[in-house]
């Protein structure tokens, strides 16, 4: 499994936060004051050139009201059968 942020899995992981945030009415400026991080730092995860671990994903979803279980369950059923090999 490739750790590259360019897979079309983490794409796909990147878009489907993007449409939370987007679902959740914040901006990346409101977002990131929420986590206490600059505005690019959402910048950078968004746009693929920061890649987040799985806590950082968890403050996210926490921050967009979004349950990780059905955040991910609502990814994988997205994300082509072989990305997860």
């Amino acid at each position: 499994m490739t750790k590259s942020v360019f897979t079309p899995a983490y794409r796909l992981f990147l878009r489907a936060l993007i449409c939370a945030r987007h679902d959740a009415r914040l901006t990346q400026t409101l977002l990131a004051q929420r986590l206490k991080k600059p505005q690019s730092y959402v910048s950078k995860y968004e746009s693929g050139e920061r890649r987040l671990d799985v806590i950082e994903a968890l403050d996210i979803l926490r921050i967009l009201n979004q349950k990780p279980a059905d955040f991910f369950t609502d990814l994988e059923a997205v994300l082509p059968p072989d990305s997860l090999d």
